[in-house]
């Protein structure tokens, strides 16, 4: 599967500072310190939609991990899947009268679109999930061969108590965890489980569903958890620096994740540190496609709103906040964008270099993007308050919001 085209980073003199971010598994800070190549994986769509505000949100904010990384002059192996074979995705084919291939294949293509649009930098690798399926069937196979997974009905499940360390990612307690697993996909009330959020692994063949050749599992097709597990452990191996997504992950999909590699490794930590986006809320309830009450991106580009207003909009808010999108959320993003393209259009400016160094102090403070914006704000107002006399301001100012922010003035 191939990914969308990258925006060109310029290069800024200097150098940026190492990222301090918030670990959910510890609930504090860590101090990522990658080697030359950092490593991070990022949980990608379900493509029965469109890409909503909220998809942007999170995606928009591991877009500043990579660019912080970048400006640290370190190379980024970023791996993004895509989940082109669920149960969502074979509901929306069967109501809509779509063959499931054509409708994962349509929706992420406009997911392409619009990360193009919103200079979103692109993975190294985008994976399907379908293209992942011979990595994933030996995978299962290990795992009941060592007595980590058991049958139900022909089914594949995967024993959380295999796993010593399960529960150090989300932290949940079994009430909660039971709860959620309900929420979010799994089976806690299933027959035959050895413990209610077991998840599955392998889903035997049905009637009238898409299978593929499980070897000794059956036909059938993957759960979800260990898809993602394969293609990280295939594409960056453990280890790696941040496993990335929306707080709605980090139970089950992560917790998850994180045993399934520990048990068919032997090794420990899966990731260094497990980074969460929070929810956008639109007419008071959380953004959901259960809920019909979605922000599409691409609406948003039709209706001629600027992918760069759009991300302005994103970054104002700070990435594990919850927040609402309103119309004053946008209209404020256009206000802000037409200040800074104004400012930076003049021959001359304040002083930059200071602008700089502020907007790269924000960004590794836990990715504080509202306070790089305010910084970018501070040098339009004075610009248009007082000018300046540095006729390499506003080139610099231009070259740092593009570098740093991915706007492009």
């Amino acid at each position: 599967m191939h990914a969308w085209p990258a925006s060109k980073v310029p290069v800024l003199p200097g150098q940026g500072r190492d990222l301090s971010i918030h670990d959910t598994a510890t609930n504090g800070r860590v101090t990522l310190t990658p080697g030359p190549v950092a490593r991070i994986y990022v949980c990608g769509i379900t493509p029965y939609d469109a890409t909503h505000i909220g998809h942007a949100a999170t995606y928009t904010a591991f877009d500043l991990v990579q660019r912080v990384w970048l400006d640290t002059k370190r190379q980024v192996h970023y791996v993004q899947n895509v989940t082109d074979i669920d149960d969502p995705l074979l509901e929306r084919a069967a109501a809509t009268g779509v063959d499931w291939s054509a409708l994962a294949e349509r929706e992420t293509a406009l997911f392409r679109e619009d990360m193009t649009a919103l200079r979103v930098l692109p993975p190294r690798d985008f994976v399907g999930a379908v293209e992942s399926i011979p990595a994933i069937v030996p995978l299962v196979e290990r795992l009941r061969a060592t007595g980590a997974a058991y049958d139900v009905d022909g089914d594949v499940y995967f024993s959380v108590q295999a796993d010593p360390r399960f529960g150090s990612v989300s932290r949940l307690d079994a009430a909660a965890m039971r709860t959620l697993s309900a929420e979010r996909g799994g089976d806690p009330e299933r027959p035959g489980k050895k413990d209610p959020v077991d998840p599955l692994l392998w889903r035997a063949a049905r009637p009238g569903e898409p299978s593929w050749d499980g070897a000794s599992l059956g036909p059938g097709r993957p759960g979800w958890h260990i898809e993602c597990v394969a293609i990280a452990l295939d594409r960056l191996g453990m280890g790696f620096d941040v496993q990335g997504g929306g707080t709605d992950l980090a139970f089950p999909h992560h917790e998850m994740g994180a045993s399934h590699a520990h048990v068919l490794s032997g090794a420990h930590p899966f990731a260094r540190s497990y980074v969460h986006a929070g929810m956008v809320g639109y007419e008071g309830e959380k953004m959901s496609k259960s809920k019909g009450n979605l922000v599409f991106v691409s609406r948003l580009r039709q209706d001629g709103q600027d992918p760069a207003a759009i991300r302005l909009a994103l970054l104002a808010h700070h990435y594990r906040a919850d927040w609402e999108w309103t119309e004053a959320v946008p209209a404020a993003a256009m206000r802000r964008l037409a200040h800074w393209r104004s400012a930076v259009s003049r021959p001359e400016g304040p002083p930059a270099e200071g602008v700089v160094e502020e907007i790269r102090g924000a960004l590794a403070d836990d990715l504080d993007a509202p306070a790089a914006l305010a910084a970018v704000d501070r040098w339009a107002d004075a610009q248009v308050r007082e000018g300046g006399g540095d006729p390499g301001a506003p080139g610099v100012i231009s070259r740092a919001v593009d570098a740093l922010l991915g706007v492009a003035l």
